[in-house]
């Protein structure tokens, strides 16, 4: 299971979400192993007075939170995260350095989907990639 979040100024995200959520995803296919249909973004255009970044950034600065069952290598993980920053920069230009990620793992027993505990769930796919 992953959820994404992903964060930024609206009005540098809005024209991009679809695009950026199809990149997405297909590194967590590539990277994870993930489903086709397993898709899961959440998208927070912010207010550019509510949304601070550190100098050296831009406006284009994106934040990408993934929330997924524990379980994936960590060279699984590096590898997502490489390929997020690849395919984001070649596909809409926006700087590895206006990329920031976040992976929080959590036990499955700490996820209640579909009426079940996370721990409870038949997946049709694999964890401990």
């Amino acid at each position: 299971m992953g959820q994404i979040k992903i964060f930024g100024v609206n009005d540098k995200l809005n024209p991009i979400k679809l695009t950026l959520s199809n990149v997405i995803h297909s590194c967590m296919m590539d990277a994870l192993q993930f489903p086709k249909d397993k898709k899961f973004h959440r998208f927070f255009p912010m207010n550019k007075e509510d949304f601070f970044y550190a100098s050296g950034r831009t406006e284009a600065y994106t934040l990408i939170e993934v929330s997924m069952f524990e379980g994936r290598t960590v060279e699984a993980k590096k590898l997502l995260i490489k390929l997020l920053f690849e395919r984001i920069h070649r596909e809409l230009k926006i700087s590895p350095q206006d990329i920031e990620i976040t992976i929080f793992e959590t036990p499955k027993h700490n996820w209640g989907i579909r009426g079940l505990p996370g721990d409870e769930l038949t997946l049709n796919y694999k964890v401990d990639v």
